[in-house]
């Protein structure tokens, strides 16, 4: 390859990417800021984040219940109904009046995570003077400022330079093979520039590309400039390229011997009428390979997934349906896909290590436009997965009657959720905080991680799914027996006898979320102990119950 071809690409650096699986991959060299915290870190502690290209519509995938009037009022020709088959889904009873919430009715995946205590979700999530554009709104994500500054670093690579020097003499060696982070298909994303400005990697399609790049151009710079500033540029470069091509073997290699759980279907295509572009879910794919990759060895510590198509200006929903077209089948992706990334890190014994985030530029304006869709809004949800996460919702629903110029009126920094993840996820110590530009957020950051084992999560667990004691108990004639459950389902009480044979069952029909009474005539039976049990979904519990 000529050199002038060679420096066409040079703009595009930021990732040496390559294909697995047919998925391209930008892997950052390990002179990126991550790098240094993977082989220095003391957890082997994995971030995953999604980016939603495009501004995801918050109010269509977290209704506000309890201003359903309002939220209706707003958009008339998108607003999910309360009532019929496709109505939004009840999250969560507990929550007080004011903070009920639904979820997308094609967010059932989600709601089935939410009730295993493996979601955190995150209201109002914006900055100040949110900026319209798709792409000064992102940068302003990934660079981790305020709306009016202009950095030509990202958040993650200043945290990687300030924690991780010494690339590329050092690097990979024993302790850390792999590349720090992983970002998933062809872009080049400014989270993990340096703040020196140098992109760290060249973006290709595939391995035999990538191998063609090195070997064209060779180890060393031209003579006429080996000693200029240009030429000292061009071969850090080129020594970039060298690491990464080692790099591609390596994820290769761990790509081959990881596997997937048998166990878990990745999810592959929308069940139901969508446009034929939204069919196909795109997520899935990315996150199933990360999960192979951690499987087979790897240590990377962030990776960067994405799920574009959220810029839903026309055609948002369908004329004839508003829980069906576009975003519907987005939202279907980027739960089920999650769901069958949780279970498969369940099963491959790595669901201790990983949580995963999801988030986007903006959302949408409050009220619908003509065309069946959302223009440019500014506050949205964030969703936190995984199993070590403080499972629940963070924040109140949107003031509708309060808008700012039409849009919701954000709640929490972004800054906040992140500073959670650098902070109490990946343990980034102070100056390492302070390099991100988090360190005026930390006092505020939110309380999404939690232990994953007992406390928080196990009284989220049964304040949400219990069986009460009867009352009366012992029981002359009749008793009240009361449960509640989490989300709709068949629901079977019935009594036995010591030795768990059925003696009589006491209810056994589908019950939506909520806490249920069950009045029961118990005077056939004959005086003794007995068991009560119930069976709902999660919720299995047995009592004690005598028979006077």
């Amino acid at each position: 390859m000529r050199r002038r071809s060679f420096l066409k690409k040079l703009p595009v650096a930021a990732g040496s990417s390559f294909m697995l699986n047919h998925i391209p991959l930008n892997a950052l060299a390990k002179t990126a800021p991550l790098y240094r915290l993977a082989s220095t870190s003391d957890n082997d502690r994995v971030l995953v984040l999604i980016q939603l290209h495009g501004g995801n519509d918050g109010l269509n995938t977290i209704i506000p219940i309890n201003q359903y009037a309002e939220y209706y009022q707003l958009r008339p020709n998108l607003a999910i109904p309360d009532n019929g088959k496709r109505k939004y889904i009840e999250l969560d009873s507990t929550l007080s009046v004011e903070d009920q919430v639904g979820l997308h009715p094609d967010l059932t995946h989600m709601k089935e995570l939410y009730d295993r205590a493996k979601v955190n979700i995150v209201q109002n999530v914006a900055y100040e003077n949110v900026n319209g554009s798709h792409f000064r709104s992102r940068d302003i994500w990934f660079m981790g400022g305020d709306y009016d500054e202009y950095l030509p670093s990202g958040w993650m690579g200043r945290l990687l330079d300030h924690e991780f020097p010494g690339y590329p003499e050092n690097y990979p060696n024993a302790g850390m093979p792999d590349p720090l982070a992983i970002e998933i298909g062809n872009g080049v994303s400014l989270a993990f520039h340096r703040s020196n400005g140098i992109p760290t990697a060249i973006s290709i399609q595939n391995p035999e590309q990538f191998y063609d790049l090195i070997t064209s151009v060779g180890g060393a710079p031209p003579e006429h400039i080996e000693n200029t500033h240009y030429g000292e540029e061009l071969k850090w470069i080129m020594d970039i390229e060298e690491k990464s091509n080692q790099y591609a073997g390596r994820l290769k290699e761990a790509y081959e011997q990881g596997s997937n759980s048998p166990k878990v279907p990745y999810p592959e295509l929308y069940p139901l009428n969508a446009p034929s572009g939204r069919i196909r879910n795109r997520l899935a794919p990315q996150l199933k390979m990360i999960a192979r990759l951690l499987s087979g060895g790897v240590k990377t510590k962030i990776f960067l997934a994405r799920r574009g198509g959220f810029d839903t200006h026309a055609e948002q929903v369908e004329a004839y349906d508003a829980t069906m077209g576009t975003h519907a089948a987005l939202l279907y992706h980027i739960s089920s896909a999650m769901k069958a990334f949780q279970d498969d890190l369940k099963e491959l014994g790595l669901e201790d290590r990983v949580i995963t985030m999801t988030f986007s530029e903006f959302g949408r304006r409050a009220y619908s436009n003509g065309s069946y869709g959302s223009d440019h809004g500014t506050a949205a949800p964030m969703f936190v997965f995984g199993k070590m996460v403080k499972p629940g919702v963070i924040g109140t629903n949107p003031d509708l009657n309060s808008l700012d110029n039409g849009n919701l009126v954000h709640q929490y920094d972004y800054r906040q959720v992140f500073a959670s993840a650098v902070v109490d996820w990946l343990e980034a110590d102070s100056d390492a905080v302070n390099a991100t530009l988090f360190g005026n957020w930390v006092d505020s950051r939110l309380p999404i991680i939690g232990n994953g084992i007992t406390g928080t999560t196990e009284a989220f667990l049964n304040t949400r799914n219990f069986l009460e004691d009867c009352y009366p108990n012992p029981v002359s004639q009749s008793t009240v027996f009361g449960f509640r459950i989490s989300s709709r389902n068949r629901v079977k009480l019935e009594i036995t006898d010591i030795k768990g044979r059925s003696v009589q069952t006491v209810l056994d029909e589908v019950r939506d979320a909520g806490l249920h009474h069950v009045t029961a005539d118990l005077s056939l039976l004959k005086k003794g102990a007995y068991l009560y049990k119930i069976t709902a979904g999660h919720l299995e519990e047995t009592k004690k119950l005598i028979r006077k």
